[in-house]
C-alpha cells in the first residue's frame, strides 16, 4: 500500500466536511418541511428515478444502500404522510411499484428548490461528469 501525502489527507478532509455540511443542511431543510432525510431521499430518488415515474422497494433499498426491511418501513411512514402509494405492476403482479403522490411531488420539488444554493456551490469544486 502506497503511502498518502499531507494533501491527499487535506482533499480527504475538504471533501468530508463538504459533504457532511451537504448533509445537515439538507437534514434541516427537511426537518422545516415536516419530514426527515430519508422520508425525503425516498421521494428524490422516485422523483428522478431513471425512464419511469417509480421505484420498486428493491431498487429504493440500492439507491438508499439500505436493507428491505427498513425500507419497507420507510415507505410505511411516507405512505402514512400521503406521499407515496404501493401500485401492483400492471405487468407482473408479484411486482409491487412505489409511486409518488401529488403531495409528494410538491414536497420534493419544493425541498430540492431549497438546496439549489448548496448544491449550486458544490457544484463549483465537482462539476457534472459528463
Amino acid at each position: 500500500m502506497s503511502q498518502l501525502s499531507k494533501q491527499d489527507f487535506q482533499d480527504l478532509s475538504d471533501f468530508r466536511f463538504r459533504l457532511r455540511s451537504f448533509q445537515r443542511q439538507s437534514e434541516e431543510i427537511c426537518k422545516s418541511q415536516g419530514i426527515t432525510a430519508l422520508q425525503y431521499l425516498v421521494l428524490l430518488h422516485l422523483k428522478g428515478f431513471a425512464g419511469r415515474e417509480w421505484a420498486t422497494i428493491s431498487e429504493l433499498s440500492a439507491r438508499l444502500q439500505s436493507r428491505h426491511h427498513a425500507t419497507v418501513m420507510l415507505i410505511d411512514r411516507c405512505s402514512e404522510l400521503g406521499l407515496v402509494e404501493r401500485r401492483e405492476s400492471s405487468q407482473d403482479k408479484r411486482c409491487i411499484e412505489i409511486h409518488l403522490l401529488a403531495k409528494g411531488n410538491a414536497l420534493v420539488e419544493t425541498i430540492a428548490w431549497l438546496h439549489r444554493p448548496e448544491l449550486n456551490y458544490l457544484q463549483q469544486d465537482f462539476p457534472r461528469v459528463q
